[in-house]
């Protein structure tokens, strides 16, 4: 890939559903290339881009990866992208460097809800689209439907740049409405044979041609007023009309193919190179410097930016950090500076990748797609570029974890490799996240979904050797109490020595919400020693910290210590510590104590058919209904939840509309446990106390 321009390199991440033949398009691609000289099918798990050992077990695409190759004097970055939505970290960060999107639709699904997700990223990054309608080959498939949904679903201003030639099994080619010309394949070889368009075909043909020159038109004023003076506009005059528009998003060209029968990939090939935008044809990219806003336009004259957008460990290379450069170019023998960490670091060369293979150059410029070994402080989303520059681009955007689980581990040895492999683990994906929750010390590892979490804690097996047990995180619940109560606590131990003795007495009193714990003097005459007081606070936290109900912390309420007694020789910090935690017990006891747990606010983002089976979902969840707001096509449903009632959540809610909800979820507040629940509790406590005791 030597002697590389920027305006001949053309970025393309291939997004849709999962199973909408992704995967097998960037395999055809590659063999319609002649990068290879066969084509590997998901089923035989040998294709270039899903390499991967769990996607190749799983045969889904888990990972996005990166095939780079040349075609017609092109280089392409093909960023082939996981279709399910527990990768949409993956989806999000190839999204965000590539400078157009191809969707790929299942020509005998349609539209689904994954497709309609990322069409919303592709706003947000004001990506240049094209649709591929897939497999039109297999029975049932439709591609005037596969179109009128797009059209319906997605965008009105998707429209056919060719046509099939036949459907189903007699699919064989395709027609370039622009062109005029027809391209008929036989038996799965990447050759073809051009000709007019079908007789049977002329007037669709001629249909198509007209509904796209009204819709380019649009993007060239020039062009639109020839137009509507009735000029017959020459081919090359549209495409370039075509390529303005697909650069302004007023355009969405389709095409049709079938990447297993090897139908319409060169054409989709040549679109992309007709089509498509090079780096040059980018807007600015936004960024800041120096605490003001900046624009990077794609300059190769410029001093070198670049964005890290996926990091991998690779067992024979170890880290790779896959970066996109926005200006500039960059030569193996300089040094590379990481803005976000303040770090400049050597490198020995770059790589270009096609899938877990990779090639060696020396540079990098301005629209390139490589890996970087062994750049030891690079992170997802750093901004890289030379030392003095300060410019940062902002960080790629990932959703929040929706799903944990509780891990432990399984043996000493687990424990000890434990800390490493996470740190690694989320270092390759930053929609995962690993913490010790501070109260239950329940070890939370999160991430989108339970295949997510499968597939991680399988890399952690697999590749660091540390077998894990999972189990349903602890609800963080908490105890306090309703009303003011007084008791005494009195230790006294006599053995043959010295002896212990402590005695307070304590009056609880509740608090409000969220006040927390303190502790008041009012001992009056010394029957406590001042020296004691301190002991007697030791004593009553950390048995607070113990609960009294069910062993959970005892929250919001004051304590006031005001009478007891002392003996001047067996009195002690010990005795005293005892004798408060004696006296907390019994005044908690008697101060009408209640459990709280843990409310969450619930936002859930649906199709308004799905509106009615959310509310009546939660209200099966002791949950409350707080609204329900519009979102553009969708509705939002706003709702206050038990934690105890979500930690499936995100399974249910899938399963319960297809996989077209989505939702967010945070703290709110603690509430009272009802009776009937808080007794559930209570009796689970208890047979867990009995049985550590056994």
């Amino acid at each position: 890939m030597a002697n590389r321009k920027p305006e001949d390199i053309r970025s393309i991440a291939i997004v849709g559903h999962g199973g909408a033949g992704k995967t097998s398009l960037t395999e055809a691609m590659l063999f319609g290339s002649g990068v290879i000289t066969r084509m590997g099918r998901v089923e035989d798990k040998n294709t270039v881009s899903d390499f991967d050992p769990e996607e190749q077990k799983r045969s889904i695409s888990i990972n996005g990866s990166l095939c780079s190759f040349e075609y017609r004097g092109y280089t392409m970055h093909v960023l082939d992208t996981p279709g399910f939505a527990d990768f949409v970290g993956e989806q999000r960060s190839f999204m965000r460097v590539a400078d157009s999107c191809l969707f790929a639709v299942n020509g005998n699904s349609g539209v689904e809800v994954q497709t309609l997700k990322l069409w919303e990223f592709a706003a947000d990054f004001k990506s240049a689209v094209m649709f591929y309608v897939s497999r039109l080959d297999k029975e049932n498939a439709s591609f005037a439907n596969a179109v009128a949904d797009i059209q319906a679903s997605v965008s009105g201003n998707a429209l056919p740049l060719c046509l099939p030639i036949g459907a189903e099994a007699s699919f064989t080619g395709v027609v370039n409405v622009i062109a005029g010309k027809s391209y008929t394949y036989n038996g799965g070889s990447k050759d073809f044979t051009e000709g007019d368009v079908p007789a049977d075909m002329a007037d669709a043909a001629a249909s198509a041609r007209e509904a796209l020159i009204e819709k380019v038109v649009e993007a060239d004023d020039e062009l639109m007023t020839r137009y509507l003076d009735g000029e017959d506009l020459p081919p090359a005059d549209i495409r370039g009309a075509v390529r303005k528009a697909v650069a302004s998003r007023i355009l969405f060209p389709i095409i049709p193919g079938s990447s297993a029968g090897n139908i319409g990939v060169s054409q989709i090939m040549d679109a992309i190179t007709d089509y498509l935008p090079s780096p040059l044809d980018m807007a600015p990219r936004s960024a800041a410097k120096d605490g003001a806003e900046v624009e990077i336009a794609p300059d190769i004259d410029a001093p070198f930016t670049a964005l890290c957008f996926k990091i991998m460990i690779d067992p024979y290379v170890g880290k790779l950090s896959f970066a996109r450069v926005f200006s500039g170019k960059l030569t193996s023998d300089q040094t590379i500076y990481n803005v976000n960490r303040g770090e400049e670091e050597r490198i020995s060369s770059f790589r270009i990748l096609r899938g877990k293979e990779g090639a060696e150059t020396k540079e990098i410029i301005t629209g390139d797609i490589a890996a970087i070994p062994k750049l030891d402080s690079a992170s997802v989303g750093d901004t890289l570029s030379v030392k003095g520059q300060t410019v940062l681009f902002p960080p790629i955007q990932f959703p929040r974890p929706v799903y944990s689980v509780a891990v432990t581990p399984k043996s000493r040895a687990d424990e000890d490799k434990l800390g490493n492999a996470v740190r690694k683990i989320l270092d390759e994906d930053k929609t995962l996240d690993f913490a010790k929750h501070p109260e239950t010390n329940d070890s939370i590892l999160s991430g989108m979904g339970d295949t997510h979490l499968d597939i991680a804690l399988s890399r952690i097996k697999d590749r660091y050797k540390v077998d894990l047990d999972t189990v349903t995180p602890k609800v963080p619940y908490r105890e306090t109490i309703k009303k003011t109560a007084k008791a005494q606590g009195k230790y006294k131990k006599q053995t043959g020595g010295r002896g212990q003795y402590g005695d307070v007495h304590f009056e609880l009193s509740p608090r409000e919400k969220g006040s927390g714990v303190t502790f008041e003097d009012k001992v009056v005459g010394g029957v406590v020693p001042k020296n004691f007081i301190p002991a007697a606070e030791k004593g009553l936290r950390e048995a607070a910290a113990k609960g009294v109900i069910a062993g959970y912390p005892a929250v919001d309420f004051n304590c006031a210590i005001f009478d007891g007694s002392y003996h001047d020789v067996d009195s002690s910090e010990m005795a005293f510590k005892i004798a408060a935690s004696m006296a907390f017990k019994k005044a908690f006891a008697e101060a009408a104590p209640i459990l709280m747990e843990p409310i969450m606010n619930v936002a859930v983002t649906v199709p308004e058919d799905y509106v009615g089976d959310v509310m009546g979902d939660f209200n099966g969840r002791r949950g409350r209904i707080t609204g329900v707001d519009p979102d553009g096509k969708m509705q939002v449903v706003k709702a206050q939840c038990p934690q105890a009632e979500t930690f499936r959540y995100a399974i249910i809610l899938r399963s319960m509309t297809g996989g077209r909800g989505s939702f967010t979820m945070e703290f709110s507040h603690y509430e009272e446990v009802p009776a009937e629940t808080a007794k559930k509790i209570t009796e689970a406590a208890e047979r867990e106390r009995k049985e550590e005791e056994d």
